[in-house]
């Protein structure tokens, strides 16, 4: 094995020691980078309450989601120009100069910005490791050496809820608020990462001649903040107010600014065009897009319905979604192998995409009050398979379908367009779950007002005068409204006959939310069927390699 696993024409064919050592500094970033996505989803309910900020609480997510996705596809091309490691080494930097300032923020305002400066770093992170492999392995193995790096994203993705959980719900660690250490946390992990890749990541220096497409990657900013902006402030502003339109406004003239910037730019665009006449490609881009958005608006609202909902602690939250962690792991290990052997890619898009609308619509049906916790824990092990045989098929199919050259840019996008559903989703989902809970709670509170035993309870003297129900009476008082959601902490202390109306409120929010997903992931599997019925092919290798490996070429 010591050659074998060394992708064609990469240069030097890597020993087995080498390719070890590569994996582990690539490994310690993914770790860093897949902790900090899963990290929060159990904490930024904690996070929020604390800095007085629930209905905010999508910014310091789509931050983090609007940077990442920008700088992806430049770290994809800059990696083209001048190398892997100096832009892994820089992505690395800036990431644990964001967690530093994350964990030591005082407002909801604060801790958008911080995360965005993660942002700008985690884009290169997960993107370029996956880069790197392409570079280095053969298609033969890399299905097989990306299914480790799976299982790091899958142990990462376990721990991270459960860790974030428990700092979320530790009180005071060491001088400061337990949650600030879910930021904290990244940096002795950094630190070795940046050790680790600095002395043991050499690959051969590169640097071409070629102009870097600045006004690509401004045009594709002007064209994702305003469209993020108003999925999340349009409920506050109204959908056809003078803010909303002229946030679409700009986003049309950034999409129409970005074709025209990638169009002149032409082999140095940030994402070159021609690579949309491969078929694969296209449509690879279109499924990672739709994808992102169903899972990240699952990965949100499943903690979200755990917490609000069902009155779990995030480190409770945390150890259900285990249950969804292992699924991702199981399915990423099972399509890998499976690809590594044959070749075979489309089957598992078409079945993901299936497995995912089926996990959706029986969420959005089966989630309630009285649901039993199993039911969520099972069926996230269904979504989670149903993202593994998604993810990465479709991250191999943009690898082998560009040229060598563009192997940054291809395997970039997928990220990018994973990551830009993702901040739609995120911006959207959150959005519409405030937007309708607000509304719903009102109507059950109505509902439960003329229901002579609830009004029995509220107008019990020892309930009313019991100190931990002293916020719900406030709740009464002031109305369901997207303020009066900023803080909903007392929720599950306070008088359950009382709280119930709540409960069921976000309950059936979340409900829609999940149904909307599910009609998503539903265009994504009817798309996959239109992928190609090629199996992938390395472009790097030679025919005796492509003989051996028994994968034809397009």
């Amino acid at each position: 094995m010591s050659k074998a696993t060394a992708a064609p024409g990469a240069g030097e064919a890597l020993t087995q020691r080498q390719i070890v050592t590569v994996m582990v500094g690539l490994m310690l970033g993914m770790f860093l980078a897949s902790l900090d996505q899963t990290i929060v989803s159990t904490s930024i309910y904690t996070i929020a309450n604390d800095l007085d900020g629930l209905s905010l609480q999508a910014w310091a997510t789509t931050a983090y989601l609007i940077t990442s996705t920008v700088s992806t596809p430049l770290y994809g091309k800059l990696s083209d120009i001048f190398g892997r490691r100096p832009l892994y080494l820089t992505a690395i930097a800036v990431f644990l100069v964001g967690s530093l300032y994350a964990g030591s923020v005082h407002s909801m305002t604060e801790l958008a910005v911080a995360r965005g400066i993660q942002g700008l770093g985690a884009g290169g992170l997960l993107a370029l490791a996956l880069t790197i492999i392409g570079d280095i392995v053969s298609l033969k193995d890399r299905a097989k050496f990306q299914g480790y790096f799976m299982s790091v994203f899958g142990i990462s993705s376990v721990l991270g809820p459960v860790v974030g959980g428990a700092f979320a719900g530790s009180a005071n660690i060491l001088g400061f608020d337990g949650w600030r250490w879910v930021f904290f946390i990244n940096l002795p992990i950094g630190l070795a990462a940046l050790t680790v890749v600095f002395l043991f990541l050499h690959l051969p220096a590169k640097h071409l001649k070629q102009k870097i497409d600045y006004w690509g990657a401004a045009a594709i900013t002007v064209a994702i903040v305003p469209l993020l902006l108003v999925a999340e402030q349009g409920r506050t502003w109204g959908w056809t107010s003078v803010n909303s339109f002229l946030c679409y406004g700009l986003g049309v003239v950034g999409i129409a600014w970005f074709l025209l910037a990638e169009k002149r730019a032409g082999d140095y665009a940030l994402i070159p065009l021609r690579l949309f006449h491969n078929v694969t490609f296209g449509l690879s881009s279109l499924l990672n897009f739709i994808i992102g958005i169903g899972m990240f608006g699952a990965i949100a609202m499943l903690p979200m319905y755990l917490q609000l909902v069902k009155g779990l602690t995030p480190t409770e939250a945390g150890l259900m979604m285990i249950t969804f962690t292992v699924g991702i792991l199981f399915g990423s290990i099972t399509a890998g192998r499976t690809i590594s052997a044959s070749g075979t890619f489309r089957i598992f898009p078409i079945m993901g995409t299936g497995i995912l609308t089926a996990a959706a619509l029986v969420m959005g049906f089966s989630l309630g009050v009285d649901t039993e916790l199993w039911v969520p824990g099972l069926i996230a092990v269904f979504f989670g398979v149903g993202l593994g045989f998604c993810m990465q098929p479709l991250t191999l199919a943009m690898q082998t379908s560009v040229p060598p050259r563009d192997m940054g840019v291809g395997t970039s996008s997928a990220a990018f367009f994973r990551s830009m559903g993702g901040a739609v989703g995120t911006a959207v989902f959150i959005s519409m779950l405030f937007s309708l809970a607000a509304s719903r709670i009102a109507d059950s509170m109505k509902s439960a007002a003329t229901d002579p035993a609830y009004l029995a309870v509220l107008k019990d003297p020892a309930v009313a005068s019991d100190p931990a129900n002293a916020k719900l009476y406030d709740f009464f008082k002031n109305g369901a409204s997207n303020d009066s959601l900023n803080d909903t902490s007392w929720l599950h202390s306070a008088n359950s006959t009382l709280t119930r109306p709540i409960t069921e409120g976000f309950a059936t929010s979340i409900d829609t939310v999940m149904l909307t997903a599910a009609a998503l992931t539903g265009l994504a599997f009817l798309v996959s069927f239109a992928l190609p019925r090629k199996k992938l092919s390395d472009q790097k290798a030679s025919p005796e390699d492509k003989d051996n490996m028994q994968i034809p070429a397009h």
